[in-house]
């Protein structure tokens, strides 16, 4: 099986990135499942039924979310109706919407996607994430109830990452960290099985702050005052995110990052190239 996931969706310049590319890798690189945070999607903060209706026609076959799921009002009604949009899990009980949901692969394999949300350095205590994960991977296990395991972990700290990442190995076909919107270069195979990344990145400007217009960001912290609203960069985005060969039993047998267009160096899975 071939899974990729996207990192944070920003702005306009994101889903650009998304809209325009998707479609030709999906078939280019023969992809089973396709799974996308696209929490930035609208205007940098939280996601429209019309985005996520435009990344689910260029290829996704789920949308993950974070801490801006909501930031939308519309989010609040939409999302109990959109099957394959993936809130955080650990968000409190009554919160509309999904926090797990197993999707069908383009090969029929059974994808469980999983959307864990960090408590350090986030601003807000959420349920434990390792205990609201762990249920859902008890509740739909891999090799049984589930062909393939995807979670995002949208956290700040690398430290929450890493331990919830060795927390699930063997138990999740991929764990990827979301959020800070900036690529790590640590994405490996756990011992068992599990591929890592502390965080995919975005797909957005990077001739940006974080995928934001730079001017207000560089003066906040020089005058520590607000001038302005942030404003999605509107520059080339690069589409960013990491390829995963799933074996036949549901884990990773290879990894690499992906980078395609913008300002960042390219980055491209070789074995699926050829």
């Amino acid at each position: 099986m071939r899974l990729l996931f996207l990192g944070d969706v920003v702005g306009r310049a994101g889903r650009a990135a998304v809209i325009e590319r998707l479609p030709g890798l999906r078939e280019r690189w023969a992809l089973d499942v396709v799974v996308i945070n696209g929490e930035n999607a609208a205007g940098g903060f939280g996601i429209t039924e019309a985005i996520y209706h435009e990344l689910l026609d260029a290829g996704c076959d789920a949308v993950t979310l974070g801490n801006h799921a909501f930031d939308q009002r519309e989010a609040l009604v939409f999302s109990e109706r959109a099957d394959r949009l993936v809130r955080p899990v650990n968000f409190p009980r009554g919160t509309p919407g999904r926090g797990a949901q197993l999707v069908e692969a383009r090969n029929g394999a059974r994808v469980l996607v999983v959307n864990v949300m960090g408590n350090v350095f986030m601003g807000t205590a959420l349920d434990d994430p390792f205990r609201s994960a762990d249920a859902e991977l008890e509740a739909c296990p891999l090799g049984a109830a589930a062909d393939a395991v995807v979670v995002d972990f949208h956290a700040e700290a690398t430290s929450e990452k890493q331990a919830f990442g060795h927390f699930v190995d063997g138990r999740a076909t991929l764990v990827i960290g979301t959020h800070t919107h900036t690529p790590t270069s640590d994405h490996r195979i756990l011992p068992g099985g599990t591929a890592y990344m502390s965080d995919a990145g975005m797909c957005g400007d990077y001739d940006s702050v974080l995928g934001m217009k730079k001017d207000e960001p560089v003066q906040r912290f020089l005058r520590k005052l607000p001038s302005g609203r942030f404003e999605p960069a509107e520059g080339v985005g690069t589409l960013s995110g990491l390829a995963v060969e799933v074996d036949a039993n549901g884990l990773a047998a290879r990894i690499a990052p992906v980078r395609i267009g913008g300002a960042l160096s390219e980055a491209r899975p070789e074995f699926w190239e050829s």
